[in-house]
């Protein structure tokens, strides 16, 4: 069955809609099946606003905006948010302990195999819990799921991984050096400040292509894209853990080596699926990393979200908690062995002449 990437392509047809119907009912079929799995747990299911007045602080994601009027008729900017975090947190911080939402999200400039600039996301928390609890929650529901749909491989494209063993536990310090040949720890600093000459050294030699303006974090990037994620969910998982500090997002520094956060993302297939963290509960740390995050989106895009305040807030009263985010529709893509995501989606939206 091929992906709906043919501009236009009217989905809504007889004849394509019986060719993707049987990957959409799977598709039903795992979210009663996600839902039985935390009910199983007592978590809560939460609903969040998809309104927010910000999307998101991450330097590369982009937002749709649009305005709420006033009685008076006055404008207030407003986004749709990229992922749920802030609303969960917030709740966190009100008393929920464990909560989980399938939230629609969005994010623009983002189309393609695995991107759709709206899909749904798989939030769900855990409060004074560790983040290695989360690694088990990873695992036992992609097995819950695969078993709720008899399948016995995941699969994309020509990669397959077993959804029913242990998955692999690797540091991206040990990925960098397996994979890439290159001591990622060489280019930190004790206090996780980045040497990007050194990681650029070291890129450049195994033929990774680094410009002049790319800062460290563009770096990594590209190595972890080009070297090490092709390689990450062969034959079973694969836990990429331990990011440097400098990538934490919303993640507290490890307790052992604070140039690491407590991050890890999941790995199928060569597919990242999610992305957890320990959470930092610092405001003041977390204003200084969205505000360098956002200096930076200034000096490449012109533009810059808003802080919410609100959140930070929030963040002041939260507990010591531990949260995933899982792309609901890539796993479902890889339970059912699509190519397109677009294939797992009832009502793709329409490409733009």
């Amino acid at each position: 069955m091929n992906g709906l990437q043919a501009q236009g392509s009217r989905w809504w047809s007889r004849e394509r809609h019986a060719l993707r119907r049987p990957r959409l009912l799977a598709r039903t079929h795992a979210t009663a099946a996600l839902r039985g799995f935390f009910a199983s747990q007592d978590f809560i299911e939460v609903e969040t606003a998809a309104l927010q007045i910000s999307p998101g602080n991450e330097t590369h994601l982009h937002a749709f905006a649009t305005e709420a009027l006033s009685a008076d008729g006055s404008a207030h900017r407003l986004y749709l948010h990229t992922s749920p975090e802030f609303a969960c947190k917030k709740l966190l911080a009100a008393g929920e302990e464990k909560l989980f939402t399938l939230a629609k999200v969005w994010r623009n400039r983002e189309r393609g195999p695995l991107h759709h600039p709206e899909f749904t996301l798989l939030e769900w928390y855990r409060r004074a819990a560790p983040y290695t609890a989360l690694m088990d929650d990873c695992a036992d529901l992609i097995a819950a799921l695969a078993q709720a749909l008899q399948v016995s491989r995941l699969r994309f494209r020509s990669q397959e991984a077993d959804p029913f063993l242990p998955p692999e536990r690797l540091s991206v310090a040990d990925a960098f050096q397996r994979h890439a040949g290159i001591d990622l720890s060489a280019s930190l600093r004790p206090d996780g400040t980045c040497v990007r000459d050194d990681l650029a050294a070291r890129a450049k030699a195994i033929g990774v292509r680094v410009a002049e303006d790319d800062t460290w974090s563009d770096i990594f990037s590209k190595v972890l894209v080009e070297r090490i994620e092709p390689n990450l969910g062969q034959g079973r998982l694969t836990v990429l853990d331990r990011y440097p500090v400098v990538e934490a997002a919303l993640a507290r520094p490890c307790a052992d080596d604070r140039r690491f956060a407590e991050r890890f993302e999941l790995y199928a297939c060569g597919v990242e699926l999610a992305n957890a963290f320990g959470e930092l509960t610092d405001p003041a740390e977390q204003r200084r990393r969205f505000t360098a995050d956002m200096d930076e989106r200034q000096r490449r895009y012109g533009e810059r979200y808003p802080l919410d305040e609100d959140f930070l807030a929030a963040l002041a009263e939260m507990p010591p908690a531990s949260g995933a985010a899982l792309g609901f529709d890539r796993l479902v893509m890889l339970l059912t062995h699509a190519r397109h995501i677009e294939d797992v989606l009832w009502t793709p939206v329409a490409e733009t002449p």
